[in-house]
C-alpha cells in the first residue's frame, strides 16, 4: 500500500514540534513558508507537496489574548482554516482537523462527540468553533478534539475549580500521532483525544509540586467550569490498534 503523504499546518507550534517525528512521510513548512492566511501561498505548497492527508495543526491558541486581538485570531483559526479546507478539497486529500474541548460551554463536562456543541464562552472558542464547522465541508475529514499544556506547568497557580481532561503535550502528541496514521480506517468525523478527569490543579502538580491553587475568579477571561470530554470512542479504537 502506497504511503500517505502527509502535510502539516503549525509545523513550529507546540504541538507539531512534538508530532513531526512522529510521523512518516509528513512535511511541516515553517509558517514563514506556509502562511495559512496567504491562499496563494498555500496552493503552492499543495502543488509543491501534493499531499494526499492534510494535518491541520495551525492555530491562534492564546485564550486570553483573543479577547483583545479578536481580527487576528479569526483571520488565523477561522480565514486560515477555510484556506486550508479549500486546498485539502481540490487536492484530493483527507482533512484531519485539530479542534479543541472549548468548542463546549464547560457546565456539564464528560462530552461526548456527537453532543451539540456551544453556546461558546470567549472569543477563541467562537472561533476553534467556526473552524471545526468549516473543516465539515471538506469532502473526506476528521476532526480530533484535545487539549493539551507544555511539557512543564508554565505557571505559579493552577485552577482548583476548573475540571480537564487534557493532558502534557507529550502525553497527547502520540495519541494524535495514532489516530493520524490511522485515519483512514477510523470510522468516525469526530474523535476526542484527551486522557481522564481532572482539576488544572491535579494536571499542574504531576509536573509542578509547588504550584499553588488558585480559582478562576481571578481569570481575565470566562473560563469553564468543566470542559472535560468522553474519550470512549478513542479508547475503544486505540484497544484495537494495540492488538495489531
Amino acid at each position: 500500500m502506497t504511503a500517505e503523504r502527509i502535510l502539516m499546518t503549525g509545523g513550529d507550534g507546540r504541538l507539531g514540534t512534538e508530532l513531526l517525528p512522529l510521523l512518516d512521510n509528513a512535511v511541516a513548512p515553517s509558517e514563514a513558508e506556509m502562511d495559512i492566511t496567504d491562499p496563494a501561498a498555500l496552493e503552492a505548497t499543495f502543488r509543491k507537496h501534493r499531499p494526499t492527508v492534510v494535518l491541520h495543526a495551525a492555530a491562534y491558541t492564546d485564550v486570553s489574548a483573543a479577547q483583545r486581538e479578536r481580527a487576528r485570531c479569526w483571520q488565523v483559526n477561522v480565514c486560515g482554516t477555510r484556506n486550508v479546507v479549500r486546498a485539502a478539497a481540490r487536492a484530493g486529500a483527507k482533512l484531519v482537523h485539530i479542534s479543541t474541548d472549548y468548542v463546549f460551554e464547560g457546565t456539564a463536562g464528560g462530552y461526548r462527540e456527537d453532543d451539540p456543541p456551544g453556546p461558546v464562552r470567549n472569543y477563541y472558542a467562537l472561533s476553534k468553533l467556526a473552524a471545526e464547522e468549516l473543516a465539515r465541508f471538506c469532502p473526506e475529514h476528521l476532526i480530533l478534539r484535545t487539549s493539551f499544556r507544555a511539557r512543564q506547568w508554565p505557571h505559579p497557580v493552577a485552577y482548583r475549580d476548573v475540571y480537564t481532561s487534557q493532558d502534557y503535550v507529550d502525553v497527547i502528541a502520540p495519541m494524535i500521532a495514532a489516530a493520524v496514521r490511522r485515519c483512514r480506517e477510523i470510522p468516525h468525523d469526530v474523535l476526542h483525544v484527551v486522557t481522564e478527569r481532572k482539576s488544572a490543579f491535579e494536571l499542574a502538580r504531576r509536573r509542578r509540586p509547588d504550584v499553588q491553587p488558585g480559582s478562576k475568579a481571578d481569570a481575565d477571561v470566562d473560563l469553564p467550569e468543566d470542559i472535560s470530554l468522553d474519550a470512549s470512542r478513542y479508547q475503544a479504537l486505540a484497544r484495537t490498534w494495540s492488538d495489531e
